[in-house]
């Protein structure tokens, strides 16, 4: 049975759930053995940066669920290449995952490897663990209320507006990308080395706007010193619930987010990948996590491994062409 509100096999993963309390309860009873080494989940987060953030919560939840330690290895560096090769050539035995944004597995993949891979060739995907919207946000002086209005002031000023992101090829850039492309209009983007710079200049009105999450800008667009025009998804966005989709003001069909998801070395047996993708799916389902990934404006849907794979082709397909429509191509 399919639920239709979000494509789940209700039955497969009620399957899924059975095995996993089944395992966890002769786990505890000692009739199976229970994880005998520390997990390591591997971020290409610096300690304090987004996937750290998340890793850290679920770390310790899962740790009590697997009666195991659960620690977290920062490994930042190369846009998450450092950490996706660790834990590609580490021992597929669901003791090394990794925990990483959408972007650090498929941008990476196509910009920062030599040469590019497919990131299915190299993780077994166990669950996806967040979704979040982007914003829109526009220094006060540009004089453009909406998207739609934002368009037409780029249309009468080619070329002239600055956008700024976090870097080529990152999410911020790529939402700043396909919005040029569908609106047909010139912007100049110039890329920085983090969102702290970034939004710093476009407070100080060097820049004219920004692709951006919307916990970073959230404060400075309630006291006015920036204007949020859209978000980037398809529905709007709890933390901002009076600002439009970019989609609804101007441009039909225009999405982007960002994500979070465990990964295991590709090889993993699949009863380990299960167990894992239920046991975390457990934590996300407890109130107080729901409550703290609803203050981040993270939605987080039951998905299976499977789902999660599909989820990443799909992306891996869709970032390669705008990339390609782009121009955005690896830096020398």
């Amino acid at each position: 049975m399919i639920d239709e509100r979000n494509g789940i096999d209700m039955q497969g993963f009620c399957r899924i759930i059975a095995f996993i309390f089944a395992w966890l309860w002769a786990c505890a009873a000692g009739a199976q053995p229970c994880p005998a080494k520390i997990v390591r989940v591997v971020t290409g987060s610096v300690a304090g940066g987004g996937a750290d953030i998340t890793a850290r919560p679920l770390a310790q939840r899962l740790g009590e669920i697997l009666k195991t330690q659960v620690i977290v290895d920062n490994r930042p560096g190369a846009a998450g290449l450092i950490a996706n090769e660790l834990v590609a050539k580490s021992a597929p035995d669901g003791y090394t995952l990794l925990l990483t944004p959408g972007s650090f597995l498929i941008v990476t993949a196509y910009l920062n490897a030599r040469p590019p891979y497919d990131p299915l060739t190299l993780f077994a995907p166990v669950v996806q663990v967040s979704a979040y919207n982007f914003v829109l946000v526009v220094h006060p002086s540009v004089p453009a209320k909406t998207p739609q209005e934002l368009v037409a002031v780029a249309r009468a000023r080619p070329g002239a507006l600055t956008f700024v992101s976090t870097g080529v090829g990152s999410n911020f850039h790529l939402a700043g990308e396909l919005f040029k492309l569908g609106a047909r209009i010139d912007m100049w983007h110039v890329p920085y080395k983090g969102s702290p710079a970034a939004i710093v200049d476009l407070l100080a009105g060097r820049a004219d706007l920004m692709f951006v999450g919307i916990p970073a800008v959230l404060p400075h667009v309630k006291t006015g010193r920036l204007r949020a025009l859209g978000v980037t998804g398809l529905k709007r966005s709890a933390l901002l619930p009076e600002v439009p989709t970019v989609a609804e003001s101007a441009l039909p069909g225009y999405e982007i987010n960002g994500w979070e998801g465990f990964l295991a070395p590709l090889g993993t047996p699949p009863e380990i990948v299960a167990r894992l993708n239920v046991a975390i799916t457990e934590i996300l389902a407890a109130p107080e996590m729901r409550n703290l990934w609803a203050s981040k404006g993270v939605e987080f849907l039951p998905n299976t491994p499977e789902q999660f794979a599909a989820k990443i082709r799909q992306d891996y397909e869709s970032t390669g062409r705008l990339l390609k429509a782009a121009g955005i191509k690896p830096e020398q």
